[in-house]
């Protein structure tokens, strides 16, 4: 059983989406079953998503307890990540957006991650494409650790398929947000399997 933990200090970097979006292509890529884990409380958006779908995996779990489970993936809430949550983690994934808010943010949540010496990777997420912020906020995190090989771009087919219950795959089947999430995926899974 792996724990992927999806956190950042900073609100609206896309932790839910992506939480979301990589459940869906683990179970679709044979790493299930996947169960959800929203420790954002109250907003929990990854419960109103959960609670849209009407495709019948991942699981939903409010512990980490279930039994079966090959992946949980956790959505945590905007603050420094809670440590017993991190110390949990195989993984932890740090969606940060190309702005200098969310590069300001990163820190706290590094201390957390590194103090527990988990292993993690950033993800630059909602980008706008060929943009020198994109390329800057690449810059900036590398000197601070791993970053994933793919930027996710600011999709509207991300957000609108958050919306029915879907993922951008099952939304808007072989659109380039689908894409991007299943090279995410690929280089998540080879790093929870190191």
């Amino acid at each position: 059983m792996r724990k992927l933990v999806v956190t950042s200090l900073k609100g609206g970097s896309g932790k839910s989406t992506l939480s979301a979006n990589l459940a869906v292509e683990a179970e679709k890529t044979g790493a299930g079953p996947v169960a959800l884990v929203d420790t954002d409380y109250p907003q929990g958006s990854l419960s109103y998503w959960w609670n849209e779908r009407e495709a019948e995996s991942p699981l939903f779990a409010s512990t980490l307890d279930v039994e079966g489970v090959e992946l949980f993936v956790m959505d945590t809430a905007p603050q420094i990540p809670p440590v017993d949550i991190v110390r949990q983690a195989d993984l932890v994934v740090i969606p940060v957006r190309p702005s200098p808010n969310d590069l300001r943010a990163v820190g706290a949540t590094l201390q957390v991650v590194e103090a527990e010496n988990k292993p993690f990777c950033f993800v630059i997420n909602a980008i706008k494409y060929n943009t020198r912020i994109a390329t800057n906020t690449l810059q900036v995190l590398a000197q601070h650790g791993r970053v994933a090989p793919v930027m996710i771009g600011d999709s509207v087919n991300l957000s609108e398929s958050m919306i029915t219950g879907q993922v951008a795959s099952e939304y808007a089947p072989g659109c380039k947000s689908a894409n991007e999430i299943a090279v995410l995926w690929t280089y998540v899974h080879t790093l929870l399997n190191k």
